[in-house]
């Protein structure tokens, strides 16, 4: 009797007459609301081109050499950013606005990979800048999955049903994108929750720019229970357009070193010497005191500390049980690290080599000043074993770590 009732003569021509209205007025209110978000529009076209600009600006001020292949891999990124940009646009606009115009499509995210030194982390941090909105966040990978592993404990503490979809939820709460530089896989937890957690983030809308040494597919080869991190592959190959970047050299290997020597080896007895140089020329001849740092519950000790100064050995950074949350504490503190005794590095000693890997990350990623003593050069120091792929992007950081280039970054 209701449906009948509403469904009138009366009733049905006024619907009729309000639709008829609706769709004459819709171009206008359209225009209208266009013209009120114009100042987005102009901040859209602002960018349109402006990694190619800023990239074209780096090779006319010789800091970097034009690479066709980096080139091309910025027209990538440049698209993603466009695409941001209307993600971002849409939605700050208001209700009426959202009614009239259709949502824009969704990003997909994109994993770019390459040898070392190729340009990919210049290319990231040329992308990242240039994103004009504060929903970003670039982080150290181990640190990121660092802070997964901490919120689930928390979550199993309080017996919440499904922590990795809560987490995925906090992140898009505030984060549209996020950036991962270097990225790899050797823990077997990580391995083990990426394929959910990432399969979540991406439902969600998070756009996630990836850069490796690796194709997707040679991740976390020999890994322990390796099938279930297939998975992953499959969410990340569905959702990110994957691109290899082919440059034509180590362009790391090409920059001029510094003027003073910060990598010296043997060690020898002129290694000392080299130490103690080097540590009374930073704190004008202070008396070496020690220090710790307190992290997590825990103590980092530092055989001497002076102002933004640190001087330490492999064997208490690297020996012990530390993580990128101990490395970004001493990064975060301290402008120049002084590193004794590195030694060459086996099969044996794969677990120093892969806490080395992530100190020289974390410190490269803070622009921290190193200063070492190693027994032999940083490209043999671990060649065989477990990681000795990814140790590359070590020693190519390494190398750059001693040139006028990396030395000028914080300038």
């Amino acid at each position: 009797m209701l449906k009948k009732h509403c469904q009138t003569p009366q009733r049905i021509e006024t619907y009729s007459y309000i639709r008829r209205l609706f769709i004459i007025t819709q171009p206008m209110l359209k225009k209208f609301f266009q013209q009120a978000n114009s100042p987005t529009l102009a901040l859209t076209l602002e960018v349109s081109d402006l990694l190619e600009k800023q990239y074209r600006h780096q090779v006319a001020e010789q800091h970097i050499q034009f690479d066709e292949a980096q080139f091309q891999a910025l027209q990538h990124l440049q698209t993603l950013l466009n695409n941001l940009l209307n993600i971002e646009n849409y939605q700050r606009q208001s209700v009426a606005y959202k009614l009239l115009s259709p949502p824009p499509k969704k990003c997909r995210s994109l994993y770019i990979f390459g040898d070392v030194g190729r340009g990919k982390s210049m290319l990231m941090v040329l992308f990242y800048e240039a994103c004009p909105f504060a929903q970003k966040r670039r982080v150290h990978f181990s640190v990121f999955m660092q802070e997964v592993h901490a919120f689930i404990h928390e979550c199993q503490q309080k017996n919440h049903p499904d922590a990795i979809v809560a987490f995925a939820k906090k992140i898009r709460a505030s984060l549209l994108l996020l950036c991962f530089d270097e990225f790899h896989v050797t823990d077997i937890a990580d391995a083990m929750i990426l394929g959910r957690l990432f399969g979540q983030l991406f439902d969600l809308g998070v756009v996630v720019v990836i850069t490796s040494n690796r194709h997707p597919r040679e991740l976390y080869q020999g890994g322990l229970l390796r099938e279930q991190f297939l998975f992953f592959i499959q969410i990340l190959q569905g959702y990110a357009t994957i691109i290899e970047l082919v440059a034509s050299q180590d362009y790391r290997l090409s920059y001029q070193p510094a003027q003073h020597i910060n990598y010296h080896f043997p060690l020898d007895e002129h290694a000392d010497t080299f130490v103690q140089r080097h540590f009374n020329d930073l704190t004008q001849f202070a008396t070496m005191q020690s220090g710790t740092l307190e992290i997590f519950g825990h103590q980092v000790f530092l055989r001497a500390v002076h102002h933004d100064v640190a001087l330490t050995t492999f064997d208490e950074l690297c020996t012990q049980a530390l993580g990128s949350a101990d490395y970004l504490a001493i990064a975060q503190k301290f402008s120049t690290l002084i590193l004794i005794g590195i030694p060459q590095l086996s099969a044996e000693k794969r677990n120093e080599a892969k806490r080395l890997v992530t100190l020289i990350d974390v410190l490269y990623e803070y622009n921290v000043r190193l200063i070492c003593t190693a027994e032999v050069p940083a490209q043999v120091l671990y060649t065989e074993g477990d990681g000795a792929f990814e140790f590359r992007r070590t020693v190519s950081r390494l190398i750059e770590m001693q040139s006028e280039n990396y030395c000028q970054r914080k300038e």
